[in-house]
């Protein structure tokens, strides 16, 4: 019995067992791509090509997201490329848009389909790091054999998902490697170096969309960015997903009214300490205006009345 026909026996038995879906990740995604999308594992299948129409259609639909996350993927290419890898930046659908790699190593990824253009769900292809982190909707690594298609068990990807200004699943970030010497442990430096990308391509994300707007990092211990876009009138006009989170906050809440300095309050009042930064800022750009409460609102692009609440707040009278 060959590789192929002894990884595609593992797969069946292993996705037959429901015990083993709840436990494992994997073996969910298997099961998924048995029964949700009729695969079978020894087959050899390539992933779903669009055509060029099809493809320039994709782009378009994401022209923000390209835009957004081109320094990150030069970056991390930069580093990561040299190593035999090939970094992809897909939409929400599975569809490649965005792709860096060495010359020397296309051959072995266009090999396998790892492509522009190209779709890379669980529908299309199975286990794999795009799809399943579409799937599960979480950071995945995917290491060789643990991927459903036999024909892919030599690659290993690392993908993490990015989310857009509202929270929402938009596109994913994955690097990939043929190499046979792959390790875990590699996979998880891999993981995290995709994982802060994605982190850093959605501050980016959220930064455009609001660009008018005051930019506020919410105090937290956790590693996601927790970011508010708040308007001169201190109303909240928009929160990343870590913000929604952390906060309670909804598009109905948000579209509602609520101002930042009663969601800080609230944080405040619930052990978290708000740190003294923006008293800071508000004393330095009270004494640059002598004091003058009018022409401070200015320099901080709020409201006179809005100030006033902000000093009330933190006891600078």
């Amino acid at each position: 019995m060959n590789q192929f026909s002894k990884h595609a026996d593992h797969v069946y038995k292993c996705s037959q067992k429901a015990s083993a879906a709840v436990n494992s990740p994997i073996a969910a995604s298997w099961r998924r791509c048995i029964t949700l999308h009729g695969l079978t594992p020894e087959h050899s299948r390539s992933p779903v090509r669009l055509t060029n129409g099809e493809f320039q259609q994709a782009r378009e639909r994401s022209g923000a997201l390209i835009v957004g996350a081109d320094g990150e993927l030069s970056r991390l290419f930069a580093t990561l490329g040299k190593a035999g890898c090939c970094l992809v930046l897909t939409d929400d659908q599975g569809i490649v848009l965005e792709r860096r790699g060495s010359a020397g190593d296309d051959a072995e990824f266009r090999s396998v389909g790892l492509w522009s253009g190209t779709v890379w769900s669980e529908a299309s292809v199975g286990t794999n790091g795009i799809g399943t982190a579409i799937a599960d909707e979480r950071a995945v690594a995917i290491q060789r054999d643990q991927h459903f298609f036999s024909s892919n068990i030599g690659l290993s990807c690392a993908t993490a998902p990015i989310r857009d200004e509202y929270g929402h699943l938009a596109a994913t970030i994955d690097v990939s490697t043929c190499r046979y010497d792959a390790s875990e442990a590699i996979l998880t430096v891999l993981l995290q170096s995709v994982c802060d990308a994605a982190r850093r391509i959605e501050s980016n994300l959220f930064r455009r969309a609001f660009s008018s707007a005051r930019i506020l990092l919410v105090p937290n211990e956790r590693a996601l960015p927790a970011l508010l876009a708040v308007d001169r009138d201190d109303l909240v006009v928009g929160a990343s997903r870590a913000a929604r989170q952390l906060l309670r906050l909804d598009d109905k809440r948000i579209t509602g009214g609520v101002f930042a300095a009663d969601l800080l309050d609230d944080r405040t009042e619930n052990g978290c300490k708000f740190p003294d930064a923006e008293r800071g800022v508000v004393r330095r750009t009270l004494l640059r205006a002598n004091g003058n409460v009018t022409m401070a609102a200015g320099l901080l692009g709020i409201s006179r009345a809005t100030l006033y609440r902000k000093m009330k707040r933190l006891s600078l009278n």
